[in-house]
C-alpha cells in the first residue's frame, strides 16, 4: 500500500462529482423551470406543498453543505499525511515540519510523544479505536439528515392525504361545496406526488454522497492507520525482537571494530619492523661514514705532507 497515493486519489474524487452534480442538477432545474413551476407553485390551494417541499431542499442542502465540509477536512488531513511522508522521505530531522499542529497526524504523533515521556505502553488498537469513535461523533447531523430525509417525503404525503380527505369530506357534508372539495381533493393528491418526488431524489442524491463520505472516511483512517504502523510504531516501540536486532547489530559493529583494531595493531607492527630496520641501516651507514672520514683523513695527510698522529704527539 502506497501512502501518498493512498491521500490524493479519493477525496479529490468525489469532491470533483459533488461540484459536476451539483451544477448538472442547477443546469435541468434552470431548463426545465417551465415544466418544474406549475407542478410546484401553480393552483395550490394552500401552502402546505410548498412549504414541506422547501423543508426537503432546506435539509438536502444543510446536508450537503456538512459533507462537502467533511470531503474539505479529509483532503486536508490527506495532505497532511503526503507532507509527513515526504518529511520522512527527506530524512529531516524534525517529521513534524510543515505540518499543521491541529491535524489528525500530528495530535497522533504527539500522543505517542506523551505515552513514550511517560513510559508508558503504546496500544495501537486503543489509539485507532479512539480516532474512530472521535471522527463517528462529527457525522452527527448528516446521520440525522440521512435518517429522517425520507420520511419527510412520508410525511408530506400524509399531510397532503389528509388535506384530500378533507376535501372528500366536503364534498360529502354539502353538494354546494363540491367544487372547493374537489379542489381541495386534487391539490391533496398533487401535494402527496410533489413531496414524495422531491424526497425520493433528495434521498438519492444525499444518500450516494453520504455512502461516499463513509468511503472517504475508511479511506482516511486506514492511511492514517498505515502511517502509525509503518511510520510512527518503530520510533516509539521497542518489542522484543527489536532488542534482539540491535544486539545482533551490536555484536556485528563489535566484531567490525575488532577487525579494524587487529588490521590497525599489524600496520603498527609492520611500521616497527620497517622503523627497526631504518634504524639499523641509519647505524650502518653511520658506522661506513667514520671509515670513510679516516680513510678522507689519510689522503689530506698525505697530500699536504703532514706527519701521521702519532709523530703529532
Amino acid at each position: 500500500m502506497e501512502v501518498r497515493r493512498l491521500q490524493t486519489s479519493l477525496s479529490l474524487k468525489i469532491i470533483t462529482q459533488f461540484s459536476v452534480v451539483v451544477a448538472a442538477t442547477i443546469i435541468l432545474i434552470v431548463l426545465n423551470f417551465d415544466v418544474i413551476y406549475p407542478f410546484y407553485f401553480e393552483n395550490q390551494l394552500t401552502n402546505i406543498g410548498i412549504a414541506i417541499n422547501s423543508a426537503i431542499l432546506g435539509l438536502l442542502i444543510i446536508g450537503l453543505g456538512n459533507i462537502l465540509y467533511h470531503l474539505l477536512r479529509y483532503r486536508r488531513e490527506e495532505a497532511t499525511i503526503a507532507a509527513f511522508v515526504n518529511n520522512v522521505d527527506s530524512l529531516k530531522p524534525d517529521l513534524m515540519e510543515g505540518l499543521p499542529a491541529d491535524s489528525i497526524v500530528a495530535r497522533r504523533h504527539a500522543t505517542m510523544l506523551s505515552i513514550q515521556k511517560a513510559h508508558g505502553e503504546i496500544n495501537h488498537g486503543a489509539l485507532a479505536a479512539m480516532l474512530n469513535a472521535d471522527e463517528a461523533t462529527h457525522f452527527g447531523l448528516v446521520r440525522y439528515i440521512n435518517n429522517i430525509l425520507i420520511l419527510t417525503g412520508v410525511f408530506g404525503t400524509i399531510v397532503s392525504l389528509s388535506i384530500a380527505l378533507l376535501g372528500a369530506s366536503d364534498l360529502i357534508d354539502s353538494a354546494d361545496a363540491s367544487l372547493g372539495g374537489m379542489g381541495l381533493v386534487i391539490h391533496g393528491m398533487s401535494t402527496a406526488l410533489s413531496t414524495t418526488i422531491t424526497a425520493i431524489v433528495a434521498y438519492g442524491i444525499f444518500g450516494y454522497f453520504y455512502t461516499r463520505l463513509n468511503d472517504v472516511q475508511t479511506h482516511f483512517l486506514s492511511g492514517i492507520e498505515h502511517l502509525t504502523s509503518v511510520y510512527l510504531l518503530p520510533q516509539y516501540v521497542r518489542s522484543g525482537d527489536d532488542i534482539v536486532h540491535k544486539m545482533g547489530d551490536l555484536i556485528k559493529s563489535v566484531v567490525y571494530a575488532a577487525d579494524n583494531l587487529k588490521a590497525t595493531q599489524e600496520l603498527y607492527h609492520n611500521s616497527a619492523m620497517t622503523l627497526q630496520q631504518t634504524i639499523t641501516a641509519n647505524q650502518e651507514q653511520i658506522d661506513n661514514l667514520g671509515a670513510e672520514m679516516e680513510s678522507i683523513k689519510g689522503i689530506l695527510r698525505e697530500g699536504f705532507r703532514l706527519p701521521p698522529p702519532e709523530k703529532e704527539q
